[in-house]
């Protein structure tokens, strides 16, 4: 009996023994002033069709908002929807060195090609194209579609799209301009209309 009261009066004790410096950190983060937590200083809220800088970028056959920057999380993830995206639309075929790109379909239909596996994905479903795998999309119904696109770790995608939308994509050479970008092109799209 005397070796239970012990271990629970020590059980009792040790973690106690913190609790001083636990109190001290969080009265000098209350009487800090004007400092937030790191939980308040990591959230952001980006509304419907709206770009977390509050201007969105387009490609041409697209317009993209950004959602999570590559500075909100360290350059872990970018995340981007893809809106007003047309039957006949979407980029050229290529692939990541270092990023897994990830695409969920918000609304519409939209076909895929990742690696030599063609598909096609509705509103709800997702797929993973892994780094140095070729892929592309293009929008496949009667309407528009949306996605969600997600690029992990971030790389330099954030830059790409800021560069695209000021470059005239069809006069640059698209092996040099993806290459700055950690990109390799492979070629047009299957899914563009000639």
């Amino acid at each position: 009996m005397q070796r239970r009261a012990f271990l629970q009066t020590a059980a009792a004790v040790f973690p106690a023994a913190a609790l001083p410096d636990f109190v001290v950190a969080q009265s000098s983060a209350a009487s800090a002033p004007n400092q937030e937590s790191a939980t308040q200083a990591a959230l952001h809220i980006v509304g419907a069709n709206e770009d977390r800088a509050g201007q969105p970028h387009g490609l041409g056959f697209s317009t993209i908002l950004f959602k999570v920057t590559t500075a909100d999380c360290d350059g872990r993830l970018f995340l981007i929807e893809h809106q007003h995206a047309k039957p006949g639309g979407g980029p050229s075929l290529h692939y990541h060195l270092n990023q897994e790109e990830w695409f969920y379909v918000i609304e519409g239909d939209v076909d895929f090609q990742v690696g030599d596996k063609r598909l096609r994905l509705h509103a709800g479903e997702s797929v993973l194209a892994p780094r140095r795998i070729p892929h592309t999309f293009s929008p496949a119904g009667p309407g528009e579609s949306r996605l969600l696109i997600a690029f992990t770790p971030a790389g330099k995608m954030e830059q790409y799209f800021i560069d695209a939308q000021s470059h005239n994509l069809a006069a640059e050479d698209p092996v040099a301009f993806n290459r700055r970008y950690e990109m390799e092109y492979v070629g047009p799209s299957p899914f563009w209309k000639t």
